[in-house]
């Protein structure tokens, strides 16, 4: 499966990885799997680096359009992205520009950065 991800309901957190061919798809189940478990308001991990660039800078904005839309009927938390290669930063930049939900959002080039800052973000209350 090209997205994986873990909920944590105890810290309110999610960490996902995508890997090789990721499709829209792909996306709109993790999309589907963490608001089925409650948890798109988690605080958010997303490991891109390994993600070929399957998705074109459309399917992207698309995608960052989804997150308005959830954060229109819900809550969204705070999403760390994290994007070592400079393909992998520029999707994460696409799609951060279209998902302009009231949520803090950062890139990452490591992933222990990534997991101090979103560590100081609040959690989602319960």
């Amino acid at each position: 499966m090209p997205v994986q991800w873990t909920i944590s309901h105890a810290e309110r957190l999610v960490v996902a990885v995508a890997k090789e061919q990721v499709t829209t798809a792909d996306i709109e189940r993790y999309f589907a799997g963490i608001t089925a478990d409650g948890a798109m308001g988690y605080r958010k991990i997303f490991e891109i680096t390994h993600a070929l660039n399957a998705l074109s800078d459309d399917n992207l904005k698309a995608l960052g359009q989804r997150v308005v839309l959830y954060a229109q009927h819900g809550q969204v938390g705070p999403l760390a992205l994290v994007a070592a290669s400079d393909e992998s930063f520029h999707q994460a930049k696409v799609f951060a520009a279209a998902a302009t939900a009231r949520r803090p959002l950062a890139i990452f080039r490591e992933l222990h950065k990534a997991r101090e800052w979103l560590d100081a973000q609040p959690a989602p209350d319960a």
